[in-house]
Formats: structure tokens, C-alpha cells, sequence
């Protein structure tokens, strides 16, 4: 539930915080990704294509464009409604919370081993059309996860007076359990794949907070999807060994967060005033 600027509430739950804007309780947050969710699989039953008889996730430009750019499309529409009802565009497209220098070393990693992953010589035999949707779906992915997530989801739960490690935590968990729709079309396998996308959704958190703006979040998680998409395009797709460099840097990336987790936060004198 919301409260407008002043404070009043809109009804039960909302929380006060001192920051511009409306109030969103945590619990009717994640009302919203569920609608969110929705918003996907619904479009994408409604508006998709039967690729079953494909080994491919996007064997053709039309499969791509309607069993994912259409429905991902109107997620990102919601998604900034959403934040335009709350007044919290400020507080989304810059995030306040430095981190110590060696952090910068998650995004500039996870840009290089996307940009190295890509699957271009599949790439090369795939339609100028499809390879252009894919390069829109990525964004797409970027902004639209990205807006929700440590976008709303994280001014949620900094908004709720929880610490960073709490927000990063708890925006990341709700980041994975949404992936669970996708067993709809993949089955148990989405059960693995949320698992996965939380320890991605706590790597883009680092992002934000290195880059003090949403746009690094949203480069960074894009170009990771391209990547990871560019071998799963075309009638025929293709493992490549940019998928190996991308489960490696995932992996490398929890070692290190875990070893180092308790050094993330910068000390006084890296405060800027």
C-alpha cells in the first residue's frame, strides 16, 4: 500500500521513511512483481508461438519477437508505471551507497567475459532481423528486470530501514523466486535456474552501488543475457565456449563475494561527505 508525500497513508502497511515520494510496504511489493510475472506469462501464452519442435529457445525473428519482446515490452511498461505512481525516479536512476574500489572489479568483469562470450560466429549465420531482435531483447531484459528489481525492489527494502546486506539479500531472493514462472514452459529446471539468478540479482545489486546509477545495472545484465541468448537463437542453436567463460566468472564471482563479503562496505574515511 502507498502514502502520497505528506505521509498520509493510502491504507495499512505503508511505511515511513522521510523520503520523497509514496510508500511501499514490502508485502504489497511483491503483489506487484506477481502481477509483474503475469504480465510475462500471460502475454507470452496469449501472444507465443509453439517452438516444442525446436531444440532452439527462439528458432525464428517471429518466435523471438512474440513469445518475448512483446510480453517483456509491456513488463517494462508496467515497471515504469509503477515507479512514475510512486514519485521514486530519482531515487531509482541514482543509488547513494559506495562500496570499497575493489568491488568495480564484478562489473568490469562481467562486461568483459559478455562482451568475449558472445556466440558470434553463430550470430554471423542468423538473419540480420533476428540478430537485431536479440540485441532488443537484451536491452530489454536489462531495463525491465532492472527497474523492477533494484530499481522498486531494492527503494522497497532500503525503505524499510533494512541495511545493505539485508536489501542486497532480500531484493535478490525475491529477483530469483520470480524466475520461478518460467516453469511453466521449462519445467523443474527453472527451479535451478532461480537459484541461479538470485547469486546474478546480488552481482547486479554490486553494480548499482558501484555505479550510482541504474543505467550500469541495466548495461551490465543486458549484455550478460545477450551473451547467454546468442547461442540459443536460429533454428539450429550452438554451445560455445563463452558459455563455459560465463559459468566460470559466475562462479569465480560467489568464491570471491563470499571470501570478501564482509569488506564490501567502504570505511569513514571512503565516505564521501
Amino acid at each position: 500500500m502507498v502514502r502520497d508525500g505528506t505521509g498520509a497513508a493510502d491504507g495499512p502497511g505503508a511505511i515511513r521513511d522521510g523520503r520523497p515520494g509514496r510508500r511501499l510496504a514490502w508485502p504489497w511489493f511483491l503483489v506487484i512483481v506477481a502481477v509483474y510475472a503475469g504480465i510475462i506469462q500471460g502475454l507470452g501464452l496469449l501472444t507465443g508461438v509453439d517452438t516444442g519442435s525446436s531444440d532452439s529457445a527462439f528458432p525464428t525473428t517471429e518466435s523471438l519477437v512474440r513469445n518475448a519482446l512483446i510480453p517483456i515490452g509491456a513488463s517494462i511498461v508496467f515497471a515504469a508505471a509503477v515507479v512514475t505512481r510512486l514519485g521514486w525516479w530519482g531515487d531509482i536512476l541514482h543509488y547513494r551507497a559506495p562500496v570499497r574500489r575493489w568491488v568495480r572489479w564484478v562489473p568490469a568483469s562481467m562486461l568483459a567475459v559478455a562482451v568475449l562470450g558472445l556466440n558470434y560466429g553463430h550470430l554471423g549465420d542468423q538473419s540480420v532481423s533476428l540478430v537485431a531482435c536479440l540485441l532488443l531483447l537484451g536491452l530489454f531484459v536489462g531495463v525491465g528486470e532492472e527497474l523492477m528489481f533494484r530499481g522498486i525492489g531494492v527503494q522497497v527494502f532500503r525503505r524499510a530501514g533494512l541495511t545493505e546486506g539485508r536489501v542486497a539479500l532480500f531484493s535478490s531472493l525475491v529477483f530469483g523466486l520470480v524466475h520461478l514462472s518460467n516453469a511453466i514452459g521449462a519445467g523443474a529446471q527453472a527451479i535451478l535456474q532461480a537459484l541461479i539468478v538470485s547469486t546474478s540479482g546480488y552481482f547486479f545489486y554490486l553494480c548499482l552501488r558501484v555505479g550510482g546509477v541504474i543505467l550500469l545495472p541495466m548495461l551490465v545484465h543486458g549484455l550478460w543475457d545477450t551473451s547467454l541468448f546468442s547461442n540459443l537463437v536460429g533454428e539450429e542453436p550452438q554451445a560455445s565456449l563463452g558459455m563455459a567463460l560465463i559459468i566460470v566468472l559466475q562462479a569465480v564471482l560467489i568464491i570471491v563475494l563470499l571470501a570478501r563479503r564482509r569488506s564490501i562496505e567502504p570505511e569513514a574515511a571512503e565516505v564521501p561527505a
